[in-house]
Protein backbone atom coordinates (compact mmCIF):
# COMPACT_ATOMS: atom_id res chain seq x y z
CA UNK A 1 0.00 0.00 0.00
CA UNK A 2 1.33 3.37 -1.13
CA UNK A 3 0.68 6.25 1.24
CA UNK A 4 0.54 9.81 0.48
CA UNK A 5 2.29 11.15 2.76
CA UNK A 6 0.80 12.52 6.64
CA UNK A 7 -2.74 12.10 5.60
CA UNK A 8 -2.48 8.46 5.27
CA UNK A 9 -4.39 8.10 2.00
CA UNK A 10 -3.32 5.59 -0.33
CA UNK A 11 -3.74 5.29 -3.93
CA UNK A 12 -6.83 2.97 -3.45
CA UNK A 13 -8.80 5.49 -1.17
CA UNK A 14 -7.99 8.50 -3.43
CA UNK A 15 -9.51 6.69 -6.82
CA UNK A 16 -12.58 6.43 -4.32
CA UNK A 17 -13.02 9.76 -3.66
CA UNK A 18 -12.45 10.58 -7.24
CA UNK A 19 -15.75 10.84 -7.72
CA UNK A 20 -16.08 13.65 -5.27
CA UNK A 21 -12.81 15.73 -6.60
CA UNK A 22 -14.16 16.11 -9.96
CA UNK A 23 -18.04 17.99 -8.86
CA UNK A 24 -15.25 19.90 -6.85
CA UNK A 25 -13.47 20.78 -9.61
CA UNK A 26 -16.63 21.67 -11.85
CA UNK A 27 -17.87 23.45 -8.96
CA UNK A 28 -14.56 25.28 -8.81
CA UNK A 29 -14.39 26.75 -12.27
CA UNK A 30 -17.67 27.69 -12.36
CA UNK A 31 -16.74 30.29 -9.01
CA UNK A 32 -13.89 30.99 -10.96
CA UNK A 33 -16.28 31.69 -13.91
CA UNK A 34 -18.72 33.74 -11.92
CA UNK A 35 -16.11 35.83 -10.47
CA UNK A 36 -14.09 36.79 -13.79
CA UNK A 37 -16.79 37.09 -15.89
CA UNK A 38 -19.31 38.94 -13.58
CA UNK A 39 -17.75 39.65 -9.95
CA UNK A 40 -20.52 42.43 -8.90
CA UNK A 41 -23.98 42.81 -10.26
CA UNK A 42 -25.95 45.47 -9.91
CA UNK A 43 -27.93 43.78 -7.48
CA UNK A 44 -26.15 42.74 -4.61
CA UNK A 45 -28.69 40.46 -3.11
CA UNK A 46 -28.65 38.13 -6.18
CA UNK A 47 -24.93 38.35 -6.46
CA UNK A 48 -24.09 37.28 -2.70
CA UNK A 49 -27.04 34.38 -3.00
CA UNK A 50 -25.55 33.47 -6.73
CA UNK A 51 -21.86 33.26 -4.85
CA UNK A 52 -23.64 31.36 -2.12
CA UNK A 53 -24.80 28.56 -3.92
CA UNK A 54 -21.56 27.48 -6.09
CA UNK A 55 -19.65 28.13 -2.74
CA UNK A 56 -22.13 26.45 -0.33
CA UNK A 57 -22.31 23.13 -1.76
CA UNK A 58 -18.33 23.11 -2.78
CA UNK A 59 -17.57 23.25 0.95
CA UNK A 60 -20.25 20.87 2.06
CA UNK A 61 -18.54 18.33 -0.23
CA UNK A 62 -15.15 19.58 0.53
CA UNK A 63 -16.41 18.16 4.12
CA UNK A 64 -18.33 15.54 2.92
CA UNK A 65 -14.92 13.81 1.00
CA UNK A 66 -12.69 14.63 4.02
CA UNK A 67 -14.52 12.86 6.26
CA UNK A 68 -15.12 9.73 3.69
CA UNK A 69 -11.60 10.09 3.15
CA UNK A 70 -10.68 9.06 6.94
CA UNK A 71 -13.54 6.46 7.27
CA UNK A 72 -12.44 4.18 4.18
CA UNK A 73 -8.85 4.49 5.19
CA UNK A 74 -9.86 3.39 8.54
CA UNK A 75 -11.85 0.66 7.62
CA UNK A 76 -8.98 -0.35 4.89
CA UNK A 77 -6.65 -0.75 8.05
CA UNK A 78 -8.99 -3.10 9.99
Amino acid sequence: MVSLGATGIDRETLLDLVVNIIPMGILLFFVGVFLVYMPWEENLFLTVVSHFLTLFPLAMLALLTYVSARVISRDEDE
